[in-house]
């Protein structure tokens, strides 16, 4: 039987409780505006290696400019929301987490493949994609709801 107590009440499955999602929705919009400062500031050595690299290579080297950010960004995603915590580290600031409907662990991958068709989404349904967590259980975007995760509050 899957049964916890939170606040003194029996819940039978705590995903499904109401209380795990409050101020969700906002603390997200917090939280990806987090990552995207720390990811820019991630950019700044990586610049300076591909700088030198380009002053190596006579030129060719400046080319990775083109995927720095997204390569950076991927990276950053892979690690943090892909770690132990399943969180980035503005979803950290934000107690927030991302956890698997399934009950299987964020890995790697799983966190690039999440935040990938985010961005595609992002591009083809643009404000859509944020305005479907009024609407879809669990205050889910669209991207959530296709892999089978959700965005709760991270209780330690």
């Amino acid at each position: 039987m899957n049964t916890s107590a939170l606040d003194g009440e029996i819940i039978t499955n705590r995903l499904d409780d109401w209380r795990m999602y409050q101020g969700v929705r906002s603390s997200r919009v917090f939280a990806f505006l987090m990552d995207y400062v720390i990811v820019f500031f991630l950019c700044i050595p990586v610049a300076i290696v591909i700088a030198v690299l380009g002053v190596a290579t006579l030129g060719l080297g400046w080319m990775l400019y083109g995927i720095m950010f997204p390569a950076v960004a991927l990276a950053y995603v892979a690690t943090t929301l892909g770690g132990p915590r399943q969180a980035t580290k503005g979803m950290q600031m934000m107690g927030l987490k991302l956890e698997r409907l399934d009950g299987q662990k964020v890995d790697g991958l799983f966190a690039i493949v999440h935040t990938v068709l985010f961005w595609g989404l992002n591009v083809v349904l643009t404000p859509l994609i944020l305005l479907a967590t009024f609407v879809l259980d669990r205050k889910r975007t669209v991207h959530d709801l296709l892999l089978g995760t959700v965005v709760v509050r991270a209780y330690n």
